[in-house]
């Protein structure tokens, strides 16, 4: 491996580890052991407002966190460092879900929350060292293969850890249950380790000038906050460029962290919803990899606009689908676009933002993100919810308790094509070259641009 080379694996490898966390927790066992196991007996469209609920706290608290932690990281060029103390906190609290108990769904939620702040907080430093490790011209190709390393590495570990579940004994395990636990700690184990490469291997700029102590980094952080919020209102690109993405990765969270949810509150059984999974992370892999192509030759904004359609076609489908086929047919269409929309919406951020206020501006990628991540999985869980309560009559048996809880599971992911055509109608508006401009602006004069 060369010395140019060593950044970049180093830097792609922390997709590769912290992937762990999204595919076998966020989208794997976690949904199915909170339906059926932290929520045992409970109405399948309760544990699902409930599961939007985990996601929805989790998210709030990182959208807060995200802009402040952004300018911090800039004021003392301190990413790797804050990388690590989040990936560490995520690290202890996904161990921690190994020692919830059956029917405590609360403590499920509480610390499932505190593991997702861990990963979600990681990201923002993550993110912002992303144009320090790729140059203009590679910053589709970089930022893709990240999504593919994390797809592969995810994908790895959770077909190792579906095999232990479904060969419970060949580790001494008597039921499924102790082997989807012992997974939450493969994942903790996966993910700290993995994450000492990106620490070691990926440089960081150096602060220019006397370092700053702590109390006044923080004041420092507090003032670069305001600053940005100033930049970012007079970016008007950037500001249109957000907002588009705020509704449409919020479409994408919501089926990457409900779909299993969604599948088995229509009745298909859980290790169906597995297989699923796995086709998504296995075919994540190449089409993260062409989808960086197709943004170099194509055109990252069409190619954007290709995937929020082809997400929408899929949350249509999947709201009138019966059979256990057509979900894994959606699950081939996910595993083309997933990695392809969250990746070339990175690199093209990074092109519409100075480079030396990276985690900042970072901060706020991840906060717009984030705050959309509270509206989905609450969109989906409210209207399956009180589309039951609304349709159900108070004298119902169990099989029309049955088909209304299926029904208002259908309408739960078909409210989710609203987010991606609000996206979508949202970046035809955006002007890459105007932004770019607006960006370079700003760098070279300091100030935002004339208005």
């Amino acid at each position: 491996m060369s010395k140019i080379d060593r950044p970049i694996w180093g830097w792609a490898m922390y997709d590769w580890a912290n992937s762990a966390f999204a595919t076998v927790v966020m989208a794997g066992f976690f949904p199915i052991f909170f339906k059926q196991f932290w929520n045992y007996g409970t109405d399948v469209n309760l544990s699902t407002a409930r599961l939007g609920l985990a996601n929805s706290i989790a998210s709030l608290c990182v959208a807060v966190m995200a802009p402040v932690l952004g300018a911090l990281a800039d004021q003392g060029s301190k990413k790797k460092g804050f990388l690590l103390f989040f990936a560490c906190w995520g690290v202890l609290a996904t161990g921690l879900l190994a020692g919830v108990g059956r029917g405590h769904w609360l403590w499920a939620v509480l610390i499932y929350a505190a593991a997702v702040i861990g990963f979600s907080g990681a990201n923002i430093f993550y993110d912002a060292l992303l144009p320090f490790v790729a140059g203009e011209k590679s910053l589709d190709r970089v930022s893709s293969l990240g999504y593919a390393m994390g797809y592969l590495g995810g994908g790895l570990l959770f077909l190792a850890d579906v095999a232990l579940v479904m060969h419970p004994s060949a580790l001494g395990f008597s039921d499924a249950a102790g082997a989807i636990r012992f997974s939450f700690v493969s994942v903790a184990a996966w993910w700290g380790g993995f994450t000492l490469f990106t620490f070691f291997w990926v440089p960081e700029d150096r602060p220019v000038g006397v370092a700053r102590r702590p109390p006044r980094l923080v004041h420092a952080g507090f003032s670069q906050l305001a600053a940005t919020f100033r930049q970012v209102r007079h970016l008007k690109t950037l500001s249109l460029f957000l907002l588009a993405y705020w509704f449409y990765i919020d479409g994408v969270g919501t089926v990457i962290r409900m779909a299993l949810d969604y599948g088995i509150s229509i009745g298909f059984d859980a290790g169906s919803m597995i297989v699923a999974l796995l086709i998504v992370q296995f075919v994540g892999f190449p089409a993260a990899l062409l989808f960086g192509r197709l943004g170099s030759r194509w055109g990252v904004r069409k190619s954007i606009f290709l995937a929020i359609g082809i997400y929408s076609a899929v949350t249509l489908a999947a709201s009138l689908m019966t059979r256990r086929g057509e979900f894994f047919v959606l699950a081939l269409a996910i595993g083309t676009v997933q990695g392809g929309i969250q990746a070339l919406s990175r690199s093209f951020y990074a092109r519409l933002i100075p480079a030396r206020q990276a985690a900042q501006f970072y901060g706020f990628y991840n906060m717009f993100g984030k705050f959309a991540a509270i509206i989905g999985p609450v969109l989906v869980g409210g209207v399956s919810l009180g589309v039951s309560r609304l349709l159900l009559p108070p004298a119902a048996g169990p099989a029309q308790i049955r088909q209304t809880a299926h029904l208002a599971a259908r309408w739960g992911i078909a409210s989710v094509l609203l987010l991606f055509l609000a996206g979508a109608v949202l970046l035809c508006f955006v002007d890459e070259r105007r932004g770019r401009a607006e960006a370079a602006e700003l760098t070279t004069s300091g100030a935002p641009p004339a208005v």
